[in-house]
């Protein structure tokens, strides 16, 4: 385990002292030097308040060795932000294909849904799924179909799928643009989303129903993002007419009507 040379090596990428830091991680600095010296483990409560801190992943705190991170790896870990929104790593993404090779769509089921967050990359969870085509998509793209739950974007409303296509960049990303969010704590939600990468390291979640009110989204609390395509719904959208529409349709009825009863008197 590496904790207290990686402890030692954060605290001064980030030009700080022990005493700062314990400080703000409420230690005392005999207990937080101890950490970085490896005379004391710290238990896993203050563990999860390093990864916090630097949001950085508890594993990679204890398993990876930073002496080894190369400089582009350091300014990542500074800007705070340690997933790879860049997709300069490939991410990994497992696919079912058909006897030729091609890629097919997998469909998650709602009984599967929960298990999304944790399975999304393991050919067993996958594997087991219905998958199909849609052969007017893209050859090119990779594409999955999510379950949607509640009735915070209509006009797709609950029981509906929606089929994103897969983001690897997530800086592309555009505002105001619908996609399917793969987060650690919530799972898959579908929301209108804001990239806010440059400012605030997030993405902001918005619904097209105003009763559910906007949320920030740490980019490393995400781990898929898919932009949307299209959806299969089980009901018809409700159709609404413009007010203008409705009056030139009332004022060509009544034309029509009386013209009929034009007709009328004359025979």
């Amino acid at each position: 385990m590496n904790l207290g040379a990686n402890l030692k090596l954060l605290r001064k990428r980030f030009k700080k002292s022990q005493e700062e830091i314990s400080g703000e991680l409420g230690l005392t600095r005999s207990s937080y030097s101890g950490y970085e010296n490896g005379v004391a483990e710290p238990n896993m409560e203050t563990i999860l308040k390093v990864s916090d801190y630097y949001r950085i992943p508890v594993d990679e705190l204890l398993r990876r060795d930073f002496n080894e991170l190369k400089e582009p790896e350091w300014e990542i870990i500074e800007s705070g932000i340690y997933t790879d929104v860049k997709g300069s790593r490939l991410r990994v993404l497992t696919s079912m294909v058909d006897a030729e090779n091609n890629d097919l769509i997998e469909l998650i089921p709602e009984k599967a849904r929960a298990g999304y967050a944790v399975g999304y990359s393991d050919p067993d969870y996958l594997k087991v799924l219905p998958t199909f085509s849609l052969p007017f998509l893209s050859k090119d793209r990779k594409y999955r179909s999510f379950p949607i739950k509640g009735d915070s974007m209509p006009p797709v409303v609950e029981g509906s799928y929606v089929v994103g296509e897969f983001i690897q960049n997530w800086n592309s990303v555009k505002n105001g643009t619908p996609y399917i969010v793969v987060t650690k704590d919530e799972g898959i939600v579908f929301k209108i989303v804001n990239n806010l990468l440059a400012t605030e390291k997030s993405f902001q979640l918005c619904s097209t129903n105003p009763l559910y009110p906007p949320y920030m989204v740490h980019a490393n609390d995400i781990l898929e993002m898919w932009k949307f395509v299209n959806y299969i719904s089980p009901e018809l959208p409700e159709v609404a007419i413009p007010e203008n529409d409705i009056a030139k349709t009332v004022k060509g009825i009544q034309k029509e009507v009386s013209e009929l009863k034009s007709m009328l008197r004359k025979v």
